[in-house]
């Protein structure tokens, strides 16, 4: 059986964006899309501009790519003319990603054909995990989400976005930055040198993000599906 892991994302207040700041969306998307595209086996496409799916064909890979997705959209720099109340969950969120693992039955990149239970998983995740509305206020509990047909592969993988979930969304658009970076394989010395910083700022801003949990949880989630790759 040849699984694989869909993920299904949207932008967060995306609706509040203007114009002008959706179409910089649209194009930072694209360029994430091609620069992910250079280390990892993924296909990716955009819809109606704020909206993103992506097979990753090596599912061991999934989550790494799950980070330096959320990672890259939240270092995005919008000059915002967001409304006020609302800029603060785009910049803290960014996105929320469901990875759904499973068949493909249709997959075919030149006809953007993407079918089968791995989407369906993703899709119906992202859609049953909305934010809710209180008053005006929107309430956003968690923005990464596992879904499958195994249970408690479900809740081992969960428990393990759960705990991302705190860290990312608590890092700053720097952090972020300086963290998609490494996890594309970049040397600190070599981040130091794309950003004009200095190496011991490198490592000082991984550190206070969390770095070695986060390889530590990109290790686990390699490994258990490298296993699962076996079992099948």
């Amino acid at each position: 059986m040849n699984n694989k892991i869909v993920l299904s994302g949207d932008i967060i207040a995306s609706t509040s964006l203007t114009d002008e700041e959706k179409s910089v969306l649209e194009l930072e998307l694209k360029a994430l899309i091609s620069l992910l595209e250079k280390d990892f086996f993924i296909y990716g496409r955009i819809i109606k501009g704020d909206y993103l799916e992506m097979v990753v064909e090596n599912p061991h890979e999934a989550l790494a790519v799950a980070i330096i997705i959320k990672c890259y959209i939240k270092s995005i720099f919008i000059d915002s003319k967001i409304e006020a109340s609302r800029s603060k969950y785009f910049k803290n969120y960014g996105i929320r990603l469901a990875l759904g693992y499973g068949e493909l039955t249709r997959y075919d990149k030149v006809s953007e054909v993407i079918d089968g239970e791995a989407i369906y998983y993703s899709g119906r995740k992202i859609s049953e995990e909305r934010p809710t509305y209180n008053k005006e206020r929107i309430v956003i509990k968690n923005t990464l989400f596992f879904n499958s047909g195994d249970e408690k592969l479900n809740d081992n993988i969960n428990c393990i976005l759960g705990l991302l979930d705190v860290l990312l969304n608590n890092a700053t658009a720097k952090q972020c930055e300086i963290l998609y970076l490494r996890l594309l394989g970049n040397s600190e010395k070599e981040i130091a040198t794309k950003l004009n910083i200095k190496q011991p700022t490198v490592n000082k801003q991984l550190s206070s993000v969390g770095w070695n949990a986060i390889e530590r949880a990109t290790s686990y989630f390699k490994s258990t599906f490298l296993a699962l790759r076996k079992i099948w």
